[in-house]
């Protein structure tokens, strides 16, 4: 992101396909204050406070666990069905600081590795390093997962009297490669981890983008053996500024003297002790939105959804209109997310990026920081949320310019 950011910043007038981040077009309007005074009320109806009371809870510190959680449990039963204890979930400061906290609480052994389908998400495998955590990756496949290549990584490790402690996951248009992992890898994956005893992290961010007739049921709720942990978030949903993520860890866990707490609430006590608590005044305006989007996260997300797939068709659309035939070049066509994978005939590496910007005036990102080694240093991803449908227009042509060039 740094490097990103300082390209963008040396070329203003580049478009940028780099961007993984929500259009700003869906904040414009947001009314901030209306929607803390809609939490405001909920309390005080909801729960009996008084004026003073309600407010004295946007002023403090508030609880580690969160303040919003029942209204995040209410939102799952009624998007997915998914019924679970109000103290099996967590609100955290963005997906990032869920996954941190996971990583930190479930990692208590040197023996324990990371396993991720790659390309992956560069948080998680940022995190794992930070926390010093081995990782190792799988080849990700049309339907999400390559089962041999987890069924090698189990076996290797046994044999070294090490173990995956669990598996990252984006299965719904995952970032950055846009694969939907199929119902039927769902639920093998789900019999595998329940006979080897790991747990699955699911990623949940972009599943609301999908394209009516492509949604599969979460992981979590297929999950009959509790062996999922999902971390969600409501930055691609609503609201970025606001920095509101949760997890979802209903997993108990075992303690001495007989004692068990659910997963959830360890790491509650692991953020106590790395920023203390999630800003009250963002969970009260995200809870807000909940509240006058019948508390559904569906709902809530319902105008960014038709965005991000009329800015996705319009890509694609465009895509095949420009590049198609040119040699060398593809791109997946996935049915909802942010991001389009293009593969070039040569490396797309930070000095090709930097030529594209300033000769073409078009930006991308890179995908070989999304790899364990080096295979995906002949790929982009192209981000189409943060842009209007005019840029992506002049992006695009800017683009097969540059791709017609090299």
């Amino acid at each position: 992101m740094n490097l990103l950011n300082e390209i963008m910043s040396r070329h203003p007038n580049a478009i940028s396909f780099a961007p993984g981040a929500p259009n700003p077009r869906l904040s414009t309007s947001l009314n901030l204050s209306y929607y803390i005074d809609v939490y405001l009320k909920y309390l005080q109806t909801t729960h009996g406070l008084s004026e003073g009371e309600s407010q004295r809870v946007l002023k403090e510190y508030g609880p580690s666990r969160g303040l919003i959680n029942g209204l995040v449990k209410r939102a799952l039963r009624t998007d997915h069905g998914l019924d679970v204890p109000e103290r099996g979930i967590i609100i955290t400061v963005g997906a990032q600081e869920a996954l941190f906290l996971v990583l930190r609480v479930l990692f208590a052994s040197e023996a324990d590795t990371l396993a991720v389908i790659t390309p992956c998400y560069v948080g998680v495998l940022g995190a794992a390093r930070l926390l010093d955590i081995p990782i190792i990756g799988l080849r990700e496949e049309s339907e999400g997962i390559h089962f041999g290549d987890l069924s090698e990584a189990i076996e290797i490790l046994r044999a070294q009297g090490r173990r995956i402690r669990a598996l990252y996951v984006a299965p719904d248009f995952a970032n950055p490669s846009g694969t939907v992992m199929s119902l039927a890898s769902r639920r093998r994956l789900l019999e595998i981890a329940e006979a080897e005893g790991l747990i699955i992290l699911e990623d949940i961010a972009y599943g609301f983008t999908a394209t009516p007739g492509f949604e599969f049921p979460l992981l979590k709720v297929l999950d009959r053996s509790c062996s999922v942990v999902m971390i969600g978030t409501f930055a691609k949903v609503c609201l970025p500024g606001a920095r509101v993520g949760f997890a979802v860890a209903d997993q108990v866990v075992e303690l001495e003297r007989g004692r068990a707490l659910l997963l959830a609430e360890m790491l509650a006590s692991a953020k106590s002790m790395i920023s203390v608590n999630t800003s009250p005044i963002s969970q009260a305006i995200v809870a807000g939105m909940l509240l006058e989007n019948d508390v559904s996260i569906a709902t809530l997300g319902i105008e960014g959804s038709k965005l991000y797939q009329e800015n996705l068709t319009y890509l694609l659309a465009l895509l095949d209109q420009e590049l198609s035939g040119v040699t060398g070049v593809s791109w997946t066509k996935p049915k909802g997310g942010f991001f389009v994978r293009m593969g070039l005939p040569i490396r797309a590496d930070r000095d090709l990026l930097e030529h594209c910007a300033s000769t073409f005036g078009v930006l991308w990102t890179p995908m070989a920081d999304f790899y364990l080694d080096n295979t995906g240093d002949r790929e982009i991803r192209l981000s189409c949320s943060y842009l209007t449908t005019e840029q992506i227009q002049i992006g695009v042509e800017r683009l097969g310019l540059f791709v017609r060039s090299i």
